[in-house]
């Protein structure tokens, strides 16, 4: 079990993949390290039935010595999984060693802006959390909203994912404007002053990248970069090339204010 090391207060560079077979997450893992990811995060939703399994799980996270996120959202492209068998699938990921689990804010209740506040919704999330720290995997509690958000929004949400177990919690929402992306930087500022756990904050839409580049320095735990863009994945992050320039070019950091 490799752990994402969150302790080290800078930001995480995971490689996100969709892989089509084991074989092909173990190759982009590879390129990743390569290319100096700091992780590798794992999206189910086009992996072939045959290597959905902790043997398959295993081999690709013995590939490479870095932690593996697996994650499973409600967009599989090979089956149709309630949420019940969709966890099966990442607990046996987690069996098999994966560092970080994904447990998306609105599981057992489908919910506008991927947040349940449905008691018993809530109360099974934290009997899962507790089961997959008990299987020695770490959590992330994650949100995808898609849509502009104020920064009181943004923090209330994920303190209330922070309260229910998760070692590391996430929300996606959108940026078009100049507002916008003036208030997506003032919630992260936030986020790294108020927040009791370790935060994801992206945004789509116009001001993405720059969003997500000025989130390494801000102080946002883990990061989404490609190795390369595929015709199988939608995905359209920034390399971890190019976050790698950005970081070794920032030369600074609200992990460390003095630097130069």
């Amino acid at each position: 079990m490799k752990y994402f090391p969150l302790q080290e207060k800078r930001t995480l560079i995971t490689n996100l993949q969709s892989p089509r077979t084991a074989a092909e997450a173990i190759a982009e893992a590879r390129n990743s390290a390569a290319d100096g990811a700091d992780a590798i995060a794992i999206e189910l939703c086009n992996l072939r039935r045959e290597d959905r399994n902790e043997e398959s799980f295993r081999a690709i996270i013995q590939s490479v010595p870095l932690p593996f996120m697996f994650l499973l959202y409600r967009n599989d492209q090979v089956e149709s999984l309630a949420d019940e068998p969709r966890q099966e699938l990442l607990l046996a990921a987690a069996r098999a060693g994966a560092g970080m689990i994904d447990v998306i804010g609105d599981l057992y209740d489908p919910s506008p802006d991927e947040r349940t506040r449905k008691p018993e919704a809530i109360r099974q999330q934290k009997d899962l959390i507790e089961k997959i720290h008990a299987l020695g995997s770490q959590v992330i509690m994650s949100s995808h909203p898609l849509r502009p958000m104020t920064s009181d929004e943004v923090v209330e949400q994920l303190q209330d994912f922070a309260s229910r177990g998760a070692d590391v919690v996430k929300i996606v929402t959108k940026v078009n404007t100049d507002a916008e992306f003036a208030e997506s930087i003032r919630t992260t500022m936030r986020l790294h002053r108020e927040l009791s756990r370790p935060f994801v904050h992206l945004c789509g839409g116009r001001f993405s990248r720059i969003q997500r580049m000025t989130g390494t320095a801000l102080g946002v735990a883990i990061t989404f970069a490609v190795h390369d863009y595929h015709d199988y994945a939608s995905y359209n992050q920034p390399t971890i090339r190019a976050f790698r320039k950005v970081q070794e070019n920032m030369q600074w950091s609200i992990f460390r204010e003095g630097a130069l």
